[in-house]
């Protein structure tokens, strides 16, 4: 593939992306229970148009493009105040949780670092269940991090988050709630510990940050966890979630100007000039701000107390409807529309070769581990298509105990068995093959399909000869993966 000698026509070029768009997820039929948090067919009218009115403005530059710092600041104070934060609360605009995530670990580091000049070998606590960016953040930004763990309902262990406290500790996580299970760490009691031991704690809030809050006021009973508990340094929220923003958008937020001071980077001595940016982005895309502050101002709080009642009453639908079977259940109750489920023990049933069978269906299946699991982010619009849902659920499990001697394949094989295999160097080979074929030469030419490797690798062989039965030997005598470093 080359750039073409003379540009192609606008028709042409549209009807390419068509063909190409023909193969992807039917999120629009509620195909898909993550990546894409749609609103209805006019919101996104509204942000598509503010959208393209800053398609080519550069909030890296305030002063040239004073519409986008007012646009961003009123994001973040609106945010803040949803938050309850208050007048003292400041932030900045990101282009998602992840970064948000890396600036809050980095405003903390930095703010530690400013305090020691000798022997700072910098960690960060964080529950189990923490998002991954967490670790993401940890690893470019040179901290160790510490994992502690959960209890029975899959919330942080405070005690053990204590325990793994020293000198050297920068920042306490707490989640609301965690991404695997839906449920709110128990934020007072860590924002206490975070106090005793004078340490911020940021609660990443990246996909409850725009449905809590609406939650609560509808009645459902949320534990606390926002700024109104004391001791809460920080918050993360993704406004491209369900605040129902374009992609490319989420809010941080701080109690107070003493963090974010340290999230800012300058150089006064660079050739091109002195050099500040409030993020990580150099250039930031006026888009993104944009579509948020307009997706915002289109909700208002009316909108989404809408959106929040229609996904609470689908995600009790699928809650009914799971324990309904008699052979699947919940990993733990959940306190928003995440929804977590497997299969019963005595059902004997796979739940990978479920997600498989749900795959043939045109669902879009996210898997978990620890324990295996089907993740479900339960959306106002899948309101209309739980019972299809719920359909294809059962007659998965019929044909599953009408075949027991069913073999899974393809994604629910390899998955299965990446998910009971304690040698996890190996699965992280085989997942950086994978991104390697995906990003390769040859990534994206037609028949090229990246999940088959162009050659075996020699433990891959051996694992195929000689892995069921290392696995059984593994699980007699107890070994178990754990995410703990220290353990």
């Amino acid at each position: 593939m080359r750039i073409p000698a003379e540009g192609w026509a606008k028709e042409h070029i549209i009807s390419r992306l068509q063909s190409l768009k023909e193969n992807d997820v039917d999120w629009q039929h509620g195909r898909a229970f993550s990546l894409v948090y749609p609103g209805s067919a006019e919101h996104l009218s509204i942000i598509e148009k503010a959208h393209n009115m800053y398609l080519s403005e550069n909030a890296l530059n305030p002063f040239a493009f004073q519409s986008l710092r007012r646009l961003e600041a009123e994001v973040v104070r609106m945010t803040a105040s949803m938050l309850h934060g208050d007048a003292n609360a400041v932030g900045t605009m990101t282009s998602g949780g992840t970064e948000s995530i890396l600036l809050a670990v980095k405003a903390a580091r930095d703010l530690a670092r400013s305090k020691r000049r000798r022997f700072f070998h910098p960690n960060i606590v964080v529950p189990e269940s923490a998002h991954v960016a967490f670790d993401k953040a940890a690893h470019f930004l040179g901290c160790e991090i510490r994992y502690t763990r959960l209890d029975a309902s899959m919330r942080a262990d405070v005690k053990d988050m204590e325990s793994l406290i020293d000198a050297n500790t920068v920042l306490l996580v707490a989640s609301a709630p965690q991404y695997p299970h839906g449920v709110i760490d128990p934020i007072p009691e860590i924002a206490e510990l975070a106090q005793k031991r004078k340490i911020p704690l940021h609660v990443d809030a990246c996909i409850g940050g725009f449905f809590l809050p609406w939650a609560e006021r509808l009645g459902k009973a949320v534990p606390p966890w926002d700024f109104r508990v004391k001791g809460v340094t920080s918050i993360s929220a993704d406004v491209h979630k369900f605040g129902y923003g374009a992609k490319g958008a989420s809010v941080l937020v701080y109690r107070s100007m003493e963090l974010l001071r340290h999230q800012f980077f300058v150089s006064s001595d660079w050739p091109g000039g002195i050099y500040a940016s409030p993020t990580l982005l150099g250039t930031r895309g006026g888009g993104p701000i944009a579509a948020a502050w307009a997706a915002i101002m289109a909700m208002g709080e009316k909108g989404y107390m809408q959106q929040v009642e229609r996904a609470l009453r689908a995600t009790q639908r699928l809650v009914e409807g799971i324990e309904a079977t008699g052979r699947l259940r919940l990993v733990t109750k959940p306190d928003m529309s995440i929804v977590a489920w497997t299969t019963r023990k005595e059902s004997r049933l796979d739940i990978f070769a479920i997600a498989e069978k749900l795959e043939e269906r045109g669902w879009l299946v996210d898997r978990q581990q620890h324990p295996n699991s089907i993740h479900c982010t339960v959306m106002a619009h899948h309101e209309d298509h739980i019972d299809e849902y719920l359909s294809d659920i059962n007659d998965s499990i019929a044909f599953l105990e009408g075949h027991p001697n069913y073999q899974v394949h393809g994604n629910a094989a390899i998955y299965g068995m990446a998910a009971r295999l304690p040698l996890r160097g190996m699965v992280k080979q085989g997942v950086l093959d994978l991104m390697e074929r995906l990003y390769g030469p040859k990534a994206g030419e037609p028949g090229h399909n990246p999940l088959v490797p162009e050659q075996r690798r020699g433990l891959h062989v051996l694992w195929e000869k000689y892995g069921p039965k290392a696995l059984a030997w593994m699980e007699r005598l107890g070994l178990r993966r754990d995410r703990r470093k220290h353990s």
